[in-house]
């Protein structure tokens, strides 16, 4: 389903696994390249260490590579099977206050990505993504895999 970036936005805010652990969508990029959020921390993310549980910070990084190559590949035509695979977390420091994060899709990656599912193969991609403070200290970083080919 193509959507606009305003809209995706705001779907993101209210889709209440996001919403319920503090995990604000700033804003997509009007060309689905990329992605800003927030994780603000709050009585319901919060561990005994009075940080942001590290599943906030989990859950914040999961969706939105897949979300972004979807929005993407679609405007180009394809009928997708996108999903996040697999990830893993570095935890560098506690996160105390607002987490933030910003995350781009290269014209690299996406011709990549294209170059692959164009052979009829799936694509099982890497993205970085580093999440920081508001003293832009880095607090974690995530590899997240996303799996992408096209629909039967």
């Amino acid at each position: 389903m193509q959507v606009s970036p305003g809209m995706m936005k705001w779907i993101m805010r209210f889709y209440p696994p996001l919403l319920f652990q503090g995990i604000w969508t700033i804003g997509f990029h009007e060309d689905y390249r990329g992605v800003d959020v927030k994780i603000i921390r709050s009585l319901m993310n919060m561990n005994y260490n009075k940080s942001i549980f590290g599943g906030t910070i989990y859950a914040a990084a999961d969706p939105f590579y897949a979300v972004l190559l979807h929005q993407l590949l679609s405007k180009r035509g394809y009928k997708l099977v996108v999903w996040q695979k697999a990830a893993d977390i570095d935890f560098i420091k506690p996160g105390y206050g607002t987490l933030r994060f910003s995350i781009r899709i290269s014209d690299d990656e996406l011709a990549e990505v294209c170059s692959i599912i164009d052979k009829g193969e799936k694509c099982i991609k890497s993205f970085p993504i580093t999440i920081m403070d508001k003293s832009n200290e880095v607090c974690a970083k995530v590899n997240s895999v996303v799996y992408v080919r096209k629909r039967i």
